[in-house]
């Protein structure tokens, strides 16, 4: 099998995990920080074991280790704002909001990788943002609920579009496995310094799981997390890390239709949905053709 054609199956069995990522989010009880602290935790701790309690570590240098803390951070913070977009809102929304990611990325690869900026790629995560509306309206909500749960559902995507390119640009510099770690230890150490200031001004909040949080966590933390993260950074070694967030769009269409089958979100889809569908799923699979075909003229 060529390695490109392994990465994109290896991202593909990650975007359908990163699917029931907002389902899980839903099912348990916990606030957004709180479900994010735990999930990092038991992510980290499964983690640490896979690289032999951090013997690997010690091997890097100082500037990769902090360069890697520095980029869990941001995801600290997309995960957080994650959740709370599914918490403001629904899986729904949030899902279809990560749908901006390639847009986002299509600006800031160019930008943090010193490459020019692909004009196609840009029109690609442009025609990805119809295919949100469209979504989006097929879904029963205030106007209240979706604006604000949209913009944070924005904010998440701009920092997975950040952290995505920033992977890109130093994933050769150690194994995914140690990668994973660094970058959600960071996470947990992050948000461990933020969970005293939410309890300060949430001091009702619940911190320990309860009933089945504990398998619902366990199964985002392990699955959805440590094993999707590492597959999803190891196929970054061999495509870009706009290709690989326009297949993160894909995510919209399995989360929503889970979300309809086990939260019940929406018994009956509106046209819009099917149609927002085509046209995020045309982008995505019509991306790999359009770049064989032009990427000749940017080299």
């Amino acid at each position: 099998m060529k390695p490109v054609t392994k990465a994109y199956l290896q991202l593909h069995l990650a975007v359908l995990l990163y699917g029931f990522t907002a389902i899980l989010g839903d099912l348990i009880s916990l606030s957004a920080i709180v479900l994010v602290w735990w999930r990092v935790l038991i992510a980290s701790i499964s983690l640490f074991i896979l690289i032999k309690f951090g013997r690997k570590i010690v091997q890097l240098p100082k500037k990769i280790i902090f360069t890697f803390m520095g980029i869990g951070i941001l995801v600290g913070i997309h995960w957080i704002t994650f959740f709370g977009a599914i918490k403001l809102s629904n899986a729904s929304v949030c899902l279809v909001c990560m749908a901006t990611t390639s847009f986002f990325t299509a600006f800031l690869e160019p930008a943090i990788l010193k490459q020019k900026i692909k004009w196609y790629e840009i029109a690609i995560g442009i025609a990805i943002i119809p295919g949100m509306i469209l979504v989006a309206n097929s879904t029963e909500l205030s106007s209240s609920s979706v604006f604000w749960g949209m913009l944070i559902g924005l904010l998440s995507a701009f920092l997975a579009a950040t952290f995505a390119t920033l992977n890109k640009k130093y994933v050769d510099e150690a194994d995914p496995q140690t990668i994973t770690f660094l970058e959600l230890g960071s996470a947990c150490l992050f948000i461990s310094i933020l969970l005293p200031f939410f309890f300060q001004q949430n001091p009702t909040a619940s911190f320990f799981p309860v009933e089945y949080d504990w398998l619902y966590l366990i199964v985002l933390a392990l699955l959805c997390t440590t094993f999707a993260y590492v597959i999803s950074l190891d196929a970054l070694r061999h495509i870009s890390a706009f290709a690989a967030n326009l297949t993160v769009n894909l995510e919209p269409v399995y989360g929503i239709l889970l979300a309809i089958v086990i939260l019940n979100e929406d018994e009956q889809l509106h046209p819009n949905f099917y149609l927002g569908c085509i046209v995020i799923i045309g982008a995505v699979l019509g991306y790999p053709f359009i770049k064989k075909r032009l990427n000749k003229s940017f080299k």
